[in-house]
């Protein structure tokens, strides 16, 4: 039986790129120096931080401009609050949303089951996995779930016949 996974995987080499885009663009523009705005990748995601929460703002501009150019999607971002930090800094983490979680893996398998299009989906770890009898119904699934407005960035891989 045909089959394909609807999965939400982070390029981490287009981000890289992009955060060393940034990086260098923050160390050249005149408006950011003296300002100590770094750019940096954490456990917990991307890290903005500066000596003022406006910088700090400005720096996650850049970050999300050079994401744009690189096209990595900013649905991957869960931006966070600006928090003050010591000696009237601040800093903005920037989370990274991988894989499908719960809320929208279920919206996914139920918008197919309400289109009643001749599929089954089955949530599977950070995934969803389609099948069907033949891959016109699994073409129209796609196209279905492409249309879906959902706050995860999606992808389709392992199209298997």
């Amino acid at each position: 039986m045909p089959s394909f996974d609807i999965v939400s995987k982070v390029p981490w080499h287009e981000v890289d790129n992009a955060l060393g885009q940034a990086q260098k663009e923050l160390a050249q523009r005149y408006d950011f120096k003296d300002t100590n705005t770094e750019i940096e990748k954490t456990a917990e995601g991307l890290l903005v931080r500066s000596s003022s929460e406006d910088r700090a703002k400005a720096g996650l501009v850049v970050l999300q401009e050079k994401l744009i150019k690189r096209k990595v999607s900013l649905k991957f971002l869960d931006l966070q609050d600006p928090q003050p930090t010591g000696k009237g800094g601040s800093r903005i983490l920037a989370k990274v949303k991988e894989g499908i979680e719960g809320e929208p893996a279920r919206k996914i398998v139920l918008g197919l089951k309400e289109a009643k299009v001749k599929v089954q989906a089955s949530i599977q770890d950070a995934q969803v996995r389609v099948t069907g009898k033949n891959k016109d119904d699994l073409q129209k699934a796609i196209a279905l779930v492409r249309g879906m407005d959902l706050d995860v960035e999606l992808s389709f891989v392992n199209f298997r016949d």
